[in-house]
């Protein structure tokens, strides 16, 4: 009869600008396509250019790179008898459109433009394209000539259009389009589309995944359809690691489940569905059927090509799963390890750097890494070549297999603990026993000599000499010791990061790791240019509440058992006297605020939109169990005056992996000044007079 249809979605670790790979990757994910049986593929967005080009889109050599690849895909005998559904920009009437490029044998079927463009949180796309606002419009596209020699095409039609195969119909979505409220596969599934496409590029935040499941699941749960979504996956070249997640959905129920997280950077998800099933399950929705019998037609391209086989009674079709999620502390875990490989391998370093000093954020930093060592030897472990291939190319080795994390950690990763004499042996020695357990090359070394000769200088040139508040001199003395302390940190982490490895005689360098979380950074608890200054930071988007969440998990699933004092022990900088030989300071004295209410600060800042009044009226009811309301109000303004007093310190901020929807990241995520006035008098004014009212 021609009813099970069996079709492709792909999760490919993609790289901006790197034709030659995406290329590669592309192809071996049709191959693997047509070996399972499918006769439909579909690959993430933009995947022939990569995703994160940005301002590269502005460049005819990406548009003209993209044509290349695209020619070289036609040519390839992987392409033929399957329907392939490939990303890339493409110029129409001197009008730059994301899109979609469905072919068959050698021949363009349908350019398929982007509708709705992705503008909010990390996503720029207005910024380099354009939405196609004509709906069920076609257009002709005249092909460059490097496309017509292929296919020997002039034009193909371009606009909002679905496929009609010779047993069933596909509309294709573009990642947006399926979380706008007016999503095309409403109108494309009232008008007899069964099968519906969407090519993604969504990146992980903590707690997202299971929203993308139910928007694919509910795509259909009303309206009967099959639903394939690819998606992107890895760090392409910035903050975002596409977490994959291809699924395959049937009538509101996941059928076929993708990885989130893995190393493997060609994932092919196949499956294979009854059409009879979309067509019953319409069969009953009789508000759907009258909705449909007066639905606006979508032009149809015709393609003389069927996704079935005549002869399907006896081929098996897939049938419901239970979509398996993640816990947070597992998305911790295996996100920013995977990003972490990925920039470890293409950056073409050998290795990790990472100032350990005991406490909570740099320890959760060393577990990312010990993690990521794990996912590596698990990958080898299943017959990962590629992953074997890179950790080869790192460790420079040629026949290294990397079997045991503590091993592989040994070679790839080194802890430094920077001692002062403010430091407390407790750190020290928690420090050297993580490092003891996840088996990195650990160094221990004492910063007083350089802290008193920078200091020495600065008392020679002045005839001064600043005193730490202990010793009777003011705040800005004291400050001024604490930070020259920290930025010492950061030049030794560097020296050590290019030299240490040279030391061993073994070549390349070292990528220092940042450990500021977003809540230190939301505060701006942090030196300038102190160790939050480093290459990249793995929990640069991660709370506090959720790193210690995150050491729970490591103790009890990675046995690191030294993470249990760590844990006990409050969050210190150690950078002002010892009292006794004990640490006299902590973190949440100093900031003024705990790590908890800073989670709810940056929540309400910048997911509800708060200002400082707004805030006040949320959290006077928020906390009015614990909390007067003249309390709140100093609470908030003690917030607000310590914001916008450090947000200078946003601008410098190590890229870090972007974890939470919070995250004050100044590059293209949390746009504001730098330069407030930071008395915010009218704002204050506001909040003092409803003070008063209460």
């Amino acid at each position: 009869m021609g009813r099970a249809v069996t079709v492709a979605a792909c999760a490919l670790n993609q790289w901006a600008l790197d034709f030659d790979g995406n290329l590669h990757r592309i192809l071996r994910s049709i191959d693997i396509a047509k070996s399972k049986g499918a006769r439909y593929r579909i690959g993430p967005e933009l995947e022939i250019c990569g995703y994160g080009c940005s301002d590269h889109y502005y460049e005819s050599d990406t548009l003209l790179h993209s044509f290349q690849v695209l020619a070289k895909l036609l040519e390839s005998p992987v392409t033929q008898d399957i329907i392939c559904d490939v990303g890339m920009p493409v110029l129409h009437r001197n009008v730059r459109y994301n899109c979609r490029v469905i072919f068959l044998n050698k021949k363009i079927l349908l350019i398929r433009p982007k509708i709705s463009l992705a503008n909010a949180g990390n996503y720029r796309e207005l910024r380099w394209f354009t939405p196609w606002s004509k709906a069920r419009q076609v257009e002709e596209y005249f092909l460059p000539r490097i496309i017509q020699e292929v296919t020997e095409q002039e034009t193909v039609p371009f606009g909002d259009a679905v496929l009609a195969t010779r047993d069933t119909c596909l509309g294709a979505e573009i990642c947006e389009e399926l979380w706008a409220p007016n999503s095309p596969h409403i109108e494309m599934g009232l008008d007899g589309v069964e099968i519906f496409t969407n090519s993604s590029g969504s990146h992980h935040v903590l707690r997202k995944a299971h929203t993308r499941v139910d928007l694919v699941n509910s795509a259909t749960a009303k309206n009967g359809g099959i639903y394939i979504l690819a998606n992107q996956k890895g760090c392409d070249g910035d903050r975002l690691y596409y977490d994959g997640c291809a699924m395959i959905s049937l009538n509101g129920e996941t059928i076929a489940q993708g990885s989130q997280f893995s190393l493997d950077d060609v994932e092919v998800l196949v499956a294979t569905v009854d059409l009879e099933d979309v067509r019953s399950y319409r069969a009953e929705i009789s508000s759907r059927n009258l909705a449909a019998s007066k639905v606006n037609p979508y032009p149809r391209v015709k393609v003389n090509f069927a996704l079935s086989c005549s002869d399907d009674v006896a081929v098996p079709t897939c049938m419901p799963i239970q979509w398996r999620h993640h816990s947070p502390e597992e998305e911790i875990s295996l996100g920013p390890a995977c990003w972490l490989w990925d920039y470890l391998r293409r950056s073409k370093q050998a290795g990790f750097l990472l100032p350990l000093s005991g406490g909570i954020d740099s320890s959760a930093t060393a577990c990312i890494v010990y993690s990521m060592c794990h996912q590596v030897c698990l990958a080898v472990r299943n017959g990962n070549a590629d992953v074997l291939a890179d950790a080869r190319r790192i460790v420079n080795d040629e026949t290294y297999v990397p079997e045991e994390p503590r091993e592989l950690c040994k070679r790839v990763f080194t802890t430094c603990y920077m001692a002062s004499e403010n430091s407390s042996q407790d750190t020290c020695n928690r420090a050297k026993l993580l490092a003891e357990q996840i088996g990195s090359y650990h160094i221990n070394l004492n910063i007083d000599v350089a802290v008193k000769a920078v200091v020495g200088i600065f008392s020679m040139v002045t005839g001064r000499t600043p005193r730490f508040s202990a010793y009777g001199g003011s705040s800005r003395e004291n400050l001024a010791l604490q930070n020259v302390q920290a930025r010492i940190r950061m030049v030794l982490a560097y020296m050590f990061a290019q030299l240490t490895l040279w030391t061993r005689g073994i070549p390349g360098g070292l990528l220092v790791l940042g450990t500021a979380n977003v809540d230190e950074s939301l505060r701006g608890y942090l030196t300038k240019y102190d160790c939050s200054s480093a290459d990249i930071n793995p929990i640069g988007g991660i709370s506090k509440t959720d790193l210690k969440n995150f050491i729970q998990y490591c103790i009890e699933n990675f046995q690191l058992t030294a993470l249990r004092s760590i844990m006990s022990a409050p969050p210190t900088a150690e950078l002002e006297p010892l009292v006794d030989g004990q640490v006299a300071q902590t973190d949440e004295v100093d900031m003024g605020m705990t790590y908890a209410e800073l989670s709810i600060y940056g929540k309400l800042r910048k997911i509800a939109k708060a200002g400082p009044y707004s805030m006040f009226c949320k959290l006077i009811n928020m906390w009015k169990e614990v909390c007067t309301p003249r309390e709140v109000a100093s609470k908030v303004k003690h917030f607000f005056r310590m914001y916008s007093m450090n947000r200078h310190k946003m601008t410098t901020l190590t890229p870090s992996y972007h974890a939470e929807n919070y995250s004050p990241d100044d590059n293209r995520f949390d746009l504001r000044p730098f330069l407030y006035n930071t008395t915010w008098s009218w704002q204050f004014r506001c909040i003092d007079q409803q003070v008063n009212a209460l």
